[in-house]
């Protein structure tokens, strides 16, 4: 089922990308993370009431909720990025270097969470490199 999750994700990602670069035109970059933030956050809380999953909140643990803010400032720093580069330059360029993140994501999994980082990975992680290389320069 994560499969199904992720290529969703995917596809909304690129959606998100499109519609993003359309909808900035003559729009502050910040100004415009925030309205996408504002319309999130609405999103979030809409499915955990619909799923009535608010009352896990208390059972929270405090490192939890550390690392669930720093997430959150992280999030708040890439889309704050993605969107002035998506104003400043073309969807098909932004794009392929924001995916660097999968490659970032791998060695940062290697070294934070001990996840193996097999042949395999280190050989999509070059082509990964190698390919958005190729699509911006």
């Amino acid at each position: 089922m994560w499969a199904v999750f992720a290529i969703g994700s995917a596809v909304f990602a690129a959606l998100t990308s499109i519609l993003a670069k359309i909808g900035i035109s003559g729009v502050n970059s910040n100004l415009a993370t925030a309205i996408r933030t504002v319309v999130v956050v609405l999103m979030s809380w809409g499915m955990v009431f619909i799923t009535g999953t608010q009352s896990g909140i208390t059972e929270i643990s405090r490192k939890s909720w550390l690392f669930l803010i720093l997430s959150g400032l992280a999030t708040g720093a890439s889309w704050l990025c993605y969107y002035k580069a998506l104003q400043l330059g073309e969807a098909s360029k932004v794009v392929p270097i924001d995916k660097l993140s999968v490659v970032i994501t791998l060695v940062l999994a290697f070294v934070f969470l001990h996840e193996q980082f097999t042949t395999k990975s280190f050989i999509g992680a070059v082509l990964i490199t190698a390919g958005t290389l190729f699509m911006v320069l």
